[in-house]
């Protein structure tokens, strides 16, 4: 029986740039994990990197603004987003 891989429960994608927005369930309530990556081709296969060039910095910064408006707008079971 195959196990079914988890999946993030939001994406924003800008160019090459993606965030995945993942939701992990603790003692206080639900919370958010972001993971930014760059896409990139190696031949015919897409692959990803968690490293980036001065070239990519300003759509990582505007990937995690937004990551970040995402999870203030869909606060998880009820709870408003904790400020830590």
């Amino acid at each position: 029986m195959a196990q079914e891989k988890t999946r993030p429960v939001h994406e924003i994608r800008l160019g090459r740039i993606r965030a995945a927005l993942w939701e992990n369930s603790t003692e206080k309530g639900t919370r958010h994990n972001v993971t930014v990556t760059r896409l990139y081709k190696d031949g015919e296969q897409w692959k990803d990197s968690a490293s980036f060039g001065r070239e990519d910095l300003p759509l990582v910064i505007k990937v995690l603004d937004l990551a970040h408006t995402w999870i203030y707008e869909h606060p998880s079971s009820g709870h408003e987003p904790a400020l830590e």
